[in-house]
């Protein structure tokens, strides 16, 4: 059984191994495949696995001899899902490899919002407290997350985390789930304008649909404080950039700290480069060395699961 994983150099630069995969069939390991060359890459390939590389339907149509397709991510939208199923391809995803790294880049932008640590460091690296006439400076208001509002919007598994460290931080959380909040959480039920209107740290953890394309816009940017901060590691279009770098520009709201572009990599002239305040990674949050051995210990598994009829993981199921 021949097994492809397309564009595997993010999962694995060369820190993890590929063995438990080699186990699984006849393992070919392409760094990147560009779009045009996956269906020759993948030709006589029965499983083929992905993260970025995208299997749409033209392309799954050309793989005649395709029988499973697994995600790299926990986002699936790569693939052409119900082009998929209708040749009986069934589609899995690794959904919880990353919930604690997560969790924890959303705190470190947080953090970096409220005390500019990054910032303050290259500026003692330049001599300037060396220059200093005082025994301390600071470039930015340094805010204290205590007594704050943390606003969270989805409430998933990584909504949950980043409730529990908010909490711990003393910070009152509020979160919009549409099935609303188990009982025993730290957070509060709040509607979005609730949400909006009341954070002081508004961070982002829904999913990327239709009716959550662009939630963060010019009037819902205009209903935060001007002092809250703004954090997204979930997916890049649930802002409207343009509007999101007005609003910094102007000084509306405070700051934002994203990990997540609409286009990744993004081009030069995206306004979020040059905004006011405007921190941004480069779509790391899930990358940490034991998040990803988790994924691809849980994308073998999900193989061996495919492999002895009893699947797991599946986004497509028919």
């Amino acid at each position: 059984m021949n097994l492809v994983i397309l564009d595997g150099y993010t999962a694995n630069p060369g820190d993890l191994s590929w063995d438990e995969f080699a186990g699984l069939g006849a393992l070919s390991v392409r760094d990147r495949t560009p779009v045009e060359q996956i269906a020759e890459q993948a030709r006589d390939a029965e499983i083929v696995l992905t993260n970025k590389a995208p299997l749409d339907a033209a392309t799954i149509a050309a793989l005649p001899k395709l029988r499973y397709i697994g995600v790299l991510a926990t986002g699936h939208n790569i693939v052409d899902s119900a082009a998929a199923r209708a040749r009986g391809i069934p589609v899995c995803n690794v959904p919880e490899y990353g919930t604690a790294n997560v969790a924890q880049a959303v705190f470190a932008l947080i953090l970096e919002l409220t005390n500019r640590t990054g910032h303050h460091t290259d500026t003692v690296r330049a001599g300037r407290w060396s220059g200093s006439i005082d025994w301390c400076y600071w470039d930015f208001p340094l805010v204290e997350l205590s007594g704050r509002t943390l606003g969270i919007v989805g409430y998933g598994r990584i909504g949950a985390a980043v409730a529990r460290i908010g909490a711990a931080f003393g910070m009152k959380v509020l979160a919009h789930r549409r099935s609303g909040i188990p009982a025993g959480e730290p957070a509060q039920t709040a509607n979005f304008d609730t949400l909006f209107r009341e954070s002081d740290v508004l961070t982002l953890h829904c999913p990327l649909t239709p009716e959550t394309k662009h939630l963060v816009n010019a009037e819902r940017l205009a209903q935060m404080k001007p002092g809250a901060f703004l954090i997204n590691t979930a997916r890049g279009p649930l802002i409207d950039e343009p509007a999101l770098a007005t609003a910094l520009d102007e000084g509306r709201i405070a700051g934002a700290g994203l990990d997540v572009l609409s286009i990744e990599p993004p081009s030069a002239d995206n306004p979020l480069l040059t905004a006011r305040n405007c921190l941004i990674t480069p779509h790391i949050a899930w990358a940490t060395r034991e998040a990803r051995a988790r994924l691809l210990s849980i994308a073998a598994e999900n193989i061996r699961a495919w492999q002895t009829g009893a699947l797991q993981n599946v986004v497509n199921p028919a």
